[in-house]
């Protein structure tokens, strides 16, 4: 690690900070990161002022909020990972947490999870990074709704706002990942609508790409942080919730989202595309909060309950996947002979319907069958 570092401690709006500005490369063998950082750490008064600080070095230059440090990315050179899609990491959750707590520690592993799948996206294009960086947005979306009993404040609007909008420029590009990869199953239909398939993926992709590249995407990640910790919210009038138990406050709002899907599966059959649709989001919220509240609750039932549910969130993925082939062929308008491809493309998938349902069905059996480890 090659790195020349200048410093300077100073006050700011009644805090004292120390920014320094890193400039150099990190290599591990013929592996090379050219490192340009400003780095900002709090010696002592308000956290707000550091965030303060940092809104106004953005605005005289694209600076992008990151969670790794010099030697973690040094690591991830040195073992090839640098450029490997970001997964969650398990958020460390005792029985002592408090909600408030619990909420920064699953906000945070989700900022960073974004941060840098976002960072990877702007050096390479993937669908894998692209599908974490979806993952990781959807996990702090989730997050938020789940404690919205505690976090909600005038500043929580905006940033669910934001990160909605960073989802959608994602969006398209997935579903035709997706829709691309199912074709390729499909044989001579599914190669004969490649090019056109293929023609708007790029275009997807290179939204997605511009989006995290974005003066929008750097404030997003800025202000969704420093709401995190220090928004209004932690002074706000749920002190008794916000100091209870985290462990109590995950058993009611796992409870609530097991009910919204309890009252939604009773007959997968009569809710039609657009209902299954709403439950396969009910399924994937519970499992984002389940996956988070773990470390909370008996090992065994949680990761019994988390099978069960991904089986489910698998088959209700595959009937959303059918009926958005539909939208997307119509959307691409293909021509010639993509046009007959197509409609052997979507009947292939009609065909396979009936029994991805039944699957369903018997997943949604299961599932309400396991233990909910949530019952304390």
């Amino acid at each position: 690690m090659a790195v020349t570092r200048r410093q300077r401690t100073f006050l700011h709006e009644g805090a004292e900070i120390e920014l320094a500005i890193d400039e150099g490369a990190v290599t591990a063998g013929e592996r090379r990161r050219v490192i340009s950082e400003v780095e900002l750490e709090l010696k002592a008064g308000p956290p707000a002022a550091l965030f303060a600080l940092a809104r106004s070095l953005a605005k005289t230059a694209p600076l992008y909020l990151s969670f790794d440090g010099k030697a973690s990315q040094g690591a991830a050179l040195r073992d090839g990972t640098a450029l490997t899609p970001r997964k969650q990491d398990r958020v460390k959750l005792k029985r002592g947490t408090t909600a408030a707590e619990a909420f920064q520690a699953i906000a945070r592993n989700a900022l960073t999870q974004i941060a840098a799948n976002a960072l990877i996206l702007r050096e390479v294009d993937g669908e894998d990074v692209l599908h974490q960086l979806r993952v990781s947005v959807r996990r702090l979306r989730s997050a938020i709704a789940t404690f919205k009993p505690i976090v909600e404040d005038a500043a929580a609007p905006a940033i669910r706002a934001e990160l909605k909008w960073l989802l959608k420029a994602c969006d398209e590009a997935r579903d035709l990942d997706v829709f691309a990869h199912d074709n390729a199953e499909l044989g001579d239909a599914g190669a004969a609508l490649a090019p056109t398939v293929e023609a708007a993926r790029a275009g997807a992709h290179a939204k997605a790409q511009a989006a995290v590249a974005s003066k929008r995407f750097r404030d997003l990640v800025l202000e969704a942080t420093a709401w995190v910790e220090t928004g209004a919210w932690l002074g706000g009038k749920h002190e008794k919730r916000r100091k209870g138990s985290a462990r109590e406050f995950a058993a009611k709002a796992l409870a609530r989202r097991w009910k919204r899907i309890a009252a939604r599966a009773a007959d997968l059959q009569a809710l039609g595309d657009v209902g299954r649709h709403h439950l396969r989001i009910d399924a994937k919220k519970l499992r984002y909060a389940l996956e988070a509240f773990a470390p909370l609750f008996h090992k065994a039932r949680v990761e019994r309950f988390l099978r069960r549910l991904k089986t489910l969130q698998d088959e209700l993925g595959a009937l959303n996947d059918a009926a958005v082939a539909h939208r997307l062929v119509a959307r691409l308008k293909p021509a010639g002979e993509g046009r007959e491809a197509a409609r052997s493309v979507l009947a292939a998938r009609d065909h396979r319907r009936d029994k991805i349902l039944k699957a369903a069905t018997k997943a949604m059996r299961h599932l309400a069958a396991a233990p909910q480890p949530w019952v304390i």
